[in-house]
């Protein structure tokens, strides 16, 4: 095995696409050579700079650099797994025989094994993934201190932050198999974030975050802006005060809209499935929510988020409907979970790669409008969700509702509902679509559900 994947360790130089090519042939045909039916293998490397300031000053600056391995051999269905973060041969080797030891010893599933051969991504395009930001860590503090500034100068009742971070990472993975298939991807991803404090004139504190992420820098929204919209959710908040129990409808806003459609993928992802602990479960083909509900995944969006060629398991990813209008049109499938439930692979090994929901005609306050009282929900707490019944109950914060009107910030409130009713309850999609994240969504009304306050 090549010395180049692990000369880079010590550096904040990435491997080269040939030095994990052939770091991990070697290991394959390794495999093979001690006895592995089948094998397969990851490599990845990655490099990373943050900077934090927090009250004008610098806060912390770090470097970061990971480097791991993992390999997979199956001696008939029996497999056996194994990784480290040495990436020298000597690593290498000593990972794939710890995975060899523990194939000899594990017992047959009768489902394991890789996915078809004939499934492999041959060609994809390029996705444009990898675009580096020369960043010096003197131009990140200069950055992220012009966004706390933002913050702290938009207003006097602005009284700290909780920090402002410019971050940036390069990474790059490798996947392959004993079919043949070897897929490489490189990426860049950048971020920048402001928490701002707002205080009142009781001594009365909130907190808000805003934030920005892209594969390119040139994509990030304005420091600035970032830092104002901090300023501006923070304050939007003072005088935040508890909500009448009652029923009545919710708008989740985007960045909370995001979790909804995160527990819906979950409950049609293969191992919720075939572990029965979903309600979701032979549903496919049949309705689960309401006909303005339609959600689609874009794996080969330039630039996007969650964009790649092939899936953990190295099968072709594939633009596709997942809900339509309303219609459950596919599962979440890797090989294995695919198996386990007599069914074919989707290309979903690692999880969905860039969904959009399909936006509504109506602005943010023409949703408002339409509400009459209600609640708009701007952040969610808490844990409360059961995939298995679709039971829901969160924590919320965000405005009250009166006469179609934002009338008051709230806080320390509870919604509740079951998430099969909340799907199919969905009155309206609005037109306000956040497009820094790989999950595309704008606000969501949900026409009923338990608001729990005072």
């Amino acid at each position: 095995m090549t010395d180049s994947v692990a000369a880079s360790a010590d550096t904040r130089e990435l491997p080269s696409e040939a030095a994990l090519h052939e770091a991990l042939s070697d290991m394959l045909a390794r495999a093979k050579r001690q006895g592995a039916d089948a094998a397969e293998a990851s490599l990845s490397a990655s490099r990373a700079l943050s900077v934090s300031v927090r009250d004008r000053a610098r806060e912390s600056l770090e470097y970061e650099g990971d480097r791991s391995a993992g390999v997979t051999v199956y001696r008939g269905q029996a497999s056996g797994s194994a990784s480290t973060t040495d990436l020298s041969p000597a690593g290498l080797a000593a990972a794939l025989e710890q995975a060899l030891t523990i194939a000899r010893f594990t017992e047959a599933d009768a489902y394991a094994g890789l996915a078809a051969a004939e499934l492999m991504a041959r060609d994809w395009p390029d996705l444009q993934l990898y675009n580096p930001w020369a960043l010096t860590p003197e131009q990140a503090q200069e950055q992220a201190l012009a966004i706390e500034a933002a913050a702290l100068d938009a207003d006097p009742r602005i009284a700290q932050t909780e920090g402002a971070t410019v971050a940036s990472q390069d990474a790059i993975s490798a996947y392959g198999n004993s079919h043949g298939f070897i897929g490489i991807e490189k990426a860049s991803r950048h971020a920048i974030s402001c928490t701002a404090i707002a205080r009142d004139a009781d001594g009365a504190m909130q907190r808000e975050i805003a934030f920005a992420q892209a594969r390119r820098q040139a994509d990030l929204e304005a420091g600035a802006q970032v830092g104002a919209q901090a300023a501006e959710r923070a304050l939007g908040r003072l005088g935040a005060r508890a909500v009448p129990t009652t029923t009545a409808p919710v708008l989740f806003t985007p960045r909370v809209a995001r979790s909804l459609w995160g527990h819906l993928l979950g409950a049609i992802s293969g191992g919720s499935l075939y572990r029965n602990a979903s309600f979701l479960k032979d549903r496919i083909d049949t309705t689960i929510a309401a006909s303005a509900l339609s959600l689609v995944q874009h794996p080969h969006r330039p630039y996007g988020l969650a964009s790649t060629g092939f899936d953990d398991d190295g099968v072709a990813t594939s633009e596709r409907a997942i809900v339509d209008n309303g219609v459950l049109c596919s599962y979440l499938l890797s090989a294995y979970s695919a198996r386990r439930l007599g069914l074919t692979t989707t290309g979903n090994a690692g999880g969905v790669f860039n969904v959009d929901i399909t936006p509504g005609a109506a602005g943010f306050d023409e949703l408002v409008a339409t509400m009459g009282r209600g609640l708009v929900v701007t952040e969610l707490m808490g844990q409360g969700v059961n995939l298995v019944n679709g039971d829901y109950s969160r924590g919320a914060a965000g405005w009250w509702v009166e006469n179609g009107e934002l009338a008051y910030p709230v806080e320390n409130a509870t919604v509740a509902g079951n998430l099969a009713d909340m799907y199919a309850g969905i009155a309206a999609l609005g037109n306000d679509v956040e497009y820094q994240s790989a999950l595309r969504t704008p606000s969501v009304v949900i026409a009923s559900m338990t608001i729990a306050g005072s």
